[in-house]
């Protein structure tokens, strides 16, 4: 407890001259509407976000046909590495976690992110994950320096952030080693990856924010590590990238409260290293990206949850593939590769191939490798 208030004490003294800094040097983080690059404002358009941590950047592409476009200024040098980020359903707004604080950047309507050089912390703390609910009004961090959920509440004018708490939640003779936070689709639940440490469950009442931790998954063996999460749309199922031990795609069914229960022939096979795990839209089909593979594995999603390997799986991906995301349209999958080659590909989700996953186009965020660390797409 002593050593965690140091903690919070220093994050506070931080915060202070990071403000300071900010007034004094940095000027103006938001870029007048009437700028170049377009106003700020709900965009329609199909964008998806990279997070460089080896360039520390920022890139960002609009999603055409079998297309990636850079989008006007990109990549974004933004002075620290980016870890995680998260765009709002307004498509607003970008979050984005660097080490000890979370960033915030206007998403213009071409596209473009508003802000200067280093951006604008609008809160200091180390989180290894961002996740937003689906209303848009709760900003969740997956806490690297303790065992806590810190909760924040947006603003959706500025972007601002108000910290409403922090969560605590206990994991026994296990090590935590924080992987991903993701709230469920219909709002109830947020569901935390925790490395060798499991997953925690916890419920939230998104009118008041109030969250309390429902249940600790518990995988019983240091050799197992947990590090990417995916919801249905109903929030009856969850999908668990797992490496290791016993490793695969892990399916729960989810109750009441939360309640996990590994459904029958859970963990499916995949390739080595899985990292991330992503729904397509239609509810039909699931990806996860093999870390250690440069794959992705897909499969077809039974009545149950079960899962069946599509033809032609795994597919070829950039090395050290660590993050997947799906385009607003359905169309297609991308894929962030910490060690490039290339550092982001898109792939057409078969419709006459059902589900199967084909090369559509592919592209350098940077000096490839950038470190791909996260990709975030609009909704």
């Amino acid at each position: 407890m002593k050593a965690t208030t140091v903690a919070r004490q220093w994050s506070v003294v931080f915060f202070i001259l990071v403000v300071l800094s900010a007034l004094t040097g940095c000027g103006d983080f938001f870029i007048s509407p009437h700028a170049a690059g377009g106003g700020g404002g709900t965009t329609t358009g199909n964008y998806v976000y990279v997070a460089n941590g080896t360039t520390d950047t920022l890139a960002g592409y609009s999603i055409g046909t079998g297309t990636l476009t850079a989008i006007s200024g990109s990549p974004l040098s933004v002075g620290y590495a980016p870890l995680a980020v998260a765009v709002t359903p307004s498509n607003t707004l970008l979050y984005v976690a660097g080490a000890g604080a979370i960033y915030v950047y206007k998403i213009n309507s071409n596209g473009s992110l508003t802000g200067s050089s280093g951006g604008a912390a609008v809160a200091v703390v180390n989180v290894a994950s961002l996740a937003v609910s689906p209303d848009g009004q709760w900003l969740f961090g997956l806490d690297v320096t303790t065992t806590v959920l810190d909760e924040f509440k947006i603003d959706p004018s500025t972007g601002a952030l108000a910290g409403v708490g922090t969560i605590p939640y206990v994991v026994s003779d296990a090590h935590v080693a924080p992987k991903e936070v993701r709230v469920a689709p219909t709002g109830n639940f947020v569901f935390a990856a925790l490395g060798t440490g499991g997953d925690v469950v916890f419920t939230l009442n998104t009118t008041t924010g109030a969250v309390a931790t429902s249940q600790h998954l518990a995988l019983n063996s240091s050799q197992t590590s947990d590090n990417g999460i995916a919801i249905d749309s109903t929030t009856s199922n969850l999908f668990i990238a797992r490496s290791g031990l016993n490793g695969g795609v892990a399916v729960y069914s989810i109750g009441a409260a939360g309640a996990l229960t590994q459904i029958s022939g859970s963990p499916f096979s995949a390739g080595s290293g899985p990292a991330s795990v992503v729904l397509d839209k239609s509810g039909k089909y699931v990806y996860v990206a093999n870390r250690t593979d440069a794959t992705i594995s897909g499969y077809s999603i039974g009545a149950t949850g079960a899962l069946s390997a599509l033809r032609g799986s795994p597919y070829t991906s950039g090395t050290l593939v660590t993050s997947l995301g799906t385009d607003k349209t359905g169309a297609y999958i991308l894929a962030g590769a910490f060690g490039g080659s290339p550092d982001l590909s898109m792939y057409t989700i078969g419709t006459t191939n059902l589900g199967q996953l084909a090369l559509a186009t592919s592209t350098a965020t940077g000096m490839d490798p950038a470190g791909v660390n996260e990709i975030a797409l609009t909704h």
